[in-house]
């Protein structure tokens, strides 16, 4: 709370600033200050989520909030859900057109349209919430992440992760390699290819149309993100069996898209609140998903959830799996393999020193 205070307290400030300025003079008062400082934007965001969905969709939410109160009022963003403007699964497509020159998704969403985009979000048995940041922020990430969507006119911005997650819902035991073959199950990204080469069918869904496919038996298995939002879906009453650790997803880190030409409208300032506000909220979330997954997964527990640890043989078969998927999907797109290069050389550097000294103290303190 300190933090997004001090936040809101220099936004204020600096538009305090700009109409202290305008103050001196009525006919200037009534005019925008040069490049535009003292206009007002109204800006639509698109995102991929229901209507004030626990978490991601909430996230969505205070991220516009903020803006708002850190721009006096000068950048006022509209929140739209999943299908009320654009379809969940075209974010992306919405903001690089600029039909909305916001929107808020997984990166891993439109991986057909821009095959890198899936290593900023997710890698099976890849890097938590805290590597994925040390990557983004203080490894070059975040540049290649901007240089990977300029062509698309869209600047991007880490804005939001959920930490691990779990494997998923199952209406069905998984006790061998043997129990994939043959499974629906709606999983994205890298691990849904994972899951397809252990004998697996992938079925993308949004998040509206998850727990209907489950219960109807459309699908066999689904992983959304963590015991906070499986139960606010209701998927603990469509499913027989709730696994973890999640493999596939350690970590998914959300993103805000800009529409590039829209962007440059804006004045310094309101960039730099825009960039305070997704950073602010992408530690914001993290928090949430924190708290709340365990308080959550303490209540399905209550609620006599059958809740199992994955087989050590089918977690080193999907760790296998996952090593080829993932080097097949580099090796396809000359900017993918770019990113996934410059990523896996820093992230081997994180996963030996927590090898080394955080993986002891998790051990000895359990």
């Amino acid at each position: 709370m300190k933090r997004r205070q001090i936040l809101t307290a220099a936004g204020a400030g600096l538009a305090v600033t700009a109409l202290a300025g305008c103050k001196q003079d009525t006919d200037t008062a009534a005019k925008p200050q040069e490049g535009g400082s003292g206009q007002t934007f109204h800006w639509k965001m698109v995102t991929s989520w229901p209507k004030n969905f626990p978490g991601v969709g909430i996230g969505a939410e205070r991220f516009a909030k903020l803006v708002d109160e850190m721009s006096n009022g000068r950048l006022k963003i509209k929140v739209y859900a999943a299908g009320e403007l654009v379809p969940a699964l075209e974010v992306f497509d919405a903001v690089s057109r600029g039909t909305a020159e916001m929107g808020h998704g997984a990166p891993y969403y439109w991986k057909g349209k821009v095959p890198a985009a899936q290593f900023f979000c997710a890698l099976p048995f890849g890097p938590n919430a805290q590597e994925m940041n040390a990557w983004l922020y203080r490894g070059g990430g975040m540049q290649l992440w901007e240089e990977t969507y300029k062509p698309f006119g869209v600047l991007p911005m880490a804005c939001g992760a959920t930490g691990v997650q779990t494997a998923g819902w199952f209406n069905k035991e998984i006790n061998s390699v043997e129990d994939f073959v043959g499974l629906k199950m709606r999983t994205p990204g890298l691990g849904g290819e994972v899951l397809t080469k252990m004998g697996g069918t992938v079925v993308n869904l949004p998040a509206g149309e998850i727990f209907t496919a489950l219960q109807t038996g459309a699908i066999d298995a689904t992983e959304w993100i963590g015991p906070y939002n499986d139960m606010a879906l209701g998927l603990h009453k469509a499913a027989k069996y709730y696994y973890t650790p999640g493999w596939q997803e350690p970590n998914v880190t959300f993103e805000l898209d800009v529409n590039i030409k829209a962007w440059e409208t804006l004045p310094a300032d309101l960039q730099a609140i825009v960039r305070a506000a997704a950073r602010d909220e992408n530690a914001d979330m993290l928090d949430d998903y924190n708290v709340s997954n365990m308080q959550a997964m303490e209540q399905l527990k209550k609620e006599g959830v059958d809740v199992r640890r994955l087989p050590d043989a089918v977690l080193a078969k999907l760790k296998e799996k996952a090593v080829e998927v993932i080097d097949a999907s580099a090796a396809a797109d000359p900017v993918a393999a770019k990113v996934y290069a410059q990523q896996k050389a820093f992230l081997q550097r994180m996963f030996a020193y927590g090898e080394m000294n955080e993986k002891d103290m998790y051990n000895i303190r359990s």
